[in-house]
């Protein structure tokens, strides 16, 4: 069903809601402009990320959240719209950066302008990577998930968005729109992928749990969302 023209009053009441929500979270950037504010309620509402680790209740309330590349932060206005967490977002190009800090400022959330590949991981409940591991080549893409891994608390989880390097036309689809965003930023170009096995066979060498569902609804990509759980008590 296409809700985007549909009349508020004949929306589903979980449709409704999500609107309401969509409204508290891109609210803090209204103050940086209006391209600012209709970026984050666009990425918001259309990334189906967004709205799935919302209503499956991905990251507990009061959870301490890490988001590694965490952009403008998006995902930490999201939670805080949602209720009360303790978040700490690591991004790496300065002008993302600030607007998180911005936007951020009244919530206590914690924005480091830093490199994921050299900063320092918080101990966290919820460890969120969402499409940043293929930017940085496989030695990289390693050291960066064993931390990750090994900054979750005992029953934590990592929430890992990639790219499926078997799915042929969807991947190649993804890669272009990542070169022409990274061109657009002024940032890295896109390094390497691969295959949702490979990530799920080295996640799970890493000691977690993992479920691989799918994330590209109404959309072209190839997204897979990773879902890795620590079991209650493992060693990191």
């Amino acid at each position: 069903m296409n809700t985007t023209s549909m009349p508020l009053t004949m929306l589903p009441a979980a449709d409704l809601a999500w609107r309401a929500l969509l409204d508290r979270a891109s609210a803090p950037y209204r103050p940086a402009g209006r391209y600012a504010w209709q970026f984050a309620r666009g990425k918001l509402g259309l990334d189906p990320v967004f709205r799935h680790l919302v209503e499956a209740d991905l990251v507990p309330a009061g959870a301490r959240v890490l988001d590694l590349g965490c952009g403008q932060g998006l995902l930490g206005s999201l939670l805080q719209a949602c209720g009360p967490v303790r978040y700490t977002g690591i991004e790496l190009l300065a002008r993302d950066a600030g607007r998180a800090r911005a936007a951020l400022v009244t919530s206590g959330a914690t924005i480091v302008c830093a490199d994921v590949r050299t900063q320092d991981f918080p101990v966290s409940d919820t460890v969120v990577l969402l499409d940043v591991l293929h930017y940085l080549p496989a030695a990289a893409q390693e050291a960066v998930l064993a931390r990750a891994c090994a900054a979750l608390a005992p029953g934590g989880r990592l929430l890992l968005r990639v790219g499926d390097a078997e799915a042929h036309w969807g991947y190649a689809f993804s890669r272009w729109v990542d070169r022409v965003v990274s061109r657009l930023r002024r940032g890295a170009p896109p390094v390497q992928g691969r295959p949702v096995s490979a990530w799920t066979e080295r996640l799970c060498a890493l000691g977690l749990q993992v479920e691989a569902r799918p994330m590209s609804q109404g959309t072209l990509f190839a997204n897979v969302l990773l879902v890795a759980q620590r079991r209650e008590g493992a060693a990191a």
